[in-house]
């Protein structure tokens, strides 16, 4: 690093895969979180920021995620396995990609749990300057059921965090869908 140049703003962003069905693709809510971060945050000033991507898979609580797999060894559960986590990877090599594109220093992980304990926690390993994640906008009706990242994340992480609301012109039919 040169001498007087300050080293590049850390911002961790919380990035998950859309529940829309046949959608294997990052989140509205991801995505916009990501792109609100670029235009208002990192701008022209790419040498400036490094972008740490966080992703958590979401264990099934009975470990089955189709139920019309059939599980007849052990070999079957590692190709499950496998395939978890080659979609997490697909998910954070858009952002990747995207960062190289632009020449953003990044990094991109993916660790496995509730996705408010994960990336608090992360925040506290990590240290970054601070968060970005996506937020729905649900009402509290919808809240009760679904809960929300964000608003926890808010609350508990160690660092600044900047909850970006997804446009309601972007909402699908179903608003708890992302």
């Amino acid at each position: 690093m040169e001498e007087g140049r300050q080293p590049p703003t850390r911002v961790m962003i919380g990035v998950n895969e859309s529940t829309i069905k046949g959608y294997p693709n990052a989140s509205i809510s991801s995505r916009v979180a990501f792109d609100w971060t670029l235009t208002k945050i990192v701008r022209s000033n790419t040498s400036g920021f490094k972008l740490l991507f966080l992703h958590v898979q979401v264990p099934d609580e009975d470990g089955f995620d189709d139920m019309d797999s059939i599980y007849a060894s052990p070999d079957d559960f590692k190709s499950l396995q496998h395939r978890d986590n080659a979609r997490g990877i697909h998910l954070l090599e858009y952002f990747v990609h995207r960062c190289h594109e632009i020449g953003v220093s990044c990094e991109a992980w993916i660790k496995k749990g509730d996705p408010k304990e994960v990336i608090c926690h992360e925040v506290m390993r990590v240290q970054p300057d601070f968060l970005v994640v996506g937020s729905r906008g649900l009402g509290p009706f919808q809240k009760v059921f679904v809960g929300t990242v964000s608003e926890f994340c808010v609350k508990h992480a160690e660092c600044p965090v900047i909850a970006i609301k997804r446009p309601p012109g972007e909402a699908p039919q179903d608003p708890v869908d992302d």
